[in-house]
């Protein structure tokens, strides 16, 4: 007999370790870019995770490959401009060298690649990625964002 056993879902009690960190990436001040540092906020309010590292910046940095060395696990939280993503995305990240690498651009796979080849190490990485339609110079989520950001809470509550 051939089955597939299909993973068990990924949940925020997973992170509620002091080994875990998760990372919220965005920049309130450009309307729906603010949805990673959103979700960050939600947590605190919330109680959640309060064992895991919780850090938000507006960016990833080559740096970020030492903060992960540390860790088993990292869940990053990022706005996504992609029309593929109905409401939100959470996938599994794979390592990658690629051509991101600037003093304003990063990846997530990069991050993890250089994690890799400097520190021998990688922790699993997931990547909760929350559609987004605006990015303009201005403070607030749009409604379409925040309905997202509603709904990837609800993922994790239900």
């Amino acid at each position: 007999m051939n089955s597939v056993v299909k993973p068990a879902p990924l949940s925020l009690a997973d992170f509620n370790r002091a080994d875990c960190l998760i990372y919220g990436i965005g920049n309130v001040g450009r309307q729906d870019d603010g949805l990673g540092w959103a979700f960050i906020d939600w947590l605190e309010t919330a109680g959640i995770c309060p064992e895991a590292e919780i850090v938000r910046n507006y960016q990833l940095f080559l740096e970020d490959a030492d903060l992960i060395s540390n860790k088993q696990k990292v869940l990053f939280v990022d706005a996504t401009r992609d029309s593929d993503v109905e409401a939100f995305s959470l996938q599994p990240a794979s390592a990658r060298l690629d051509f991101t690498f600037t003093s304003h651009a990063i990846s997530i796979p990069a991050i993890m690649a250089t994690c890799q080849l400097c520190f021998d190490t990688q922790p699993a990485v997931y990547v909760l990625a929350i559609r987004g339609y605006e990015w303009a110079l201005q403070e607030g989520l749009t409604a379409g964002a925040r309905a997202n950001l509603e709904r990837s809470i609800a993922h994790f509550t239900l």
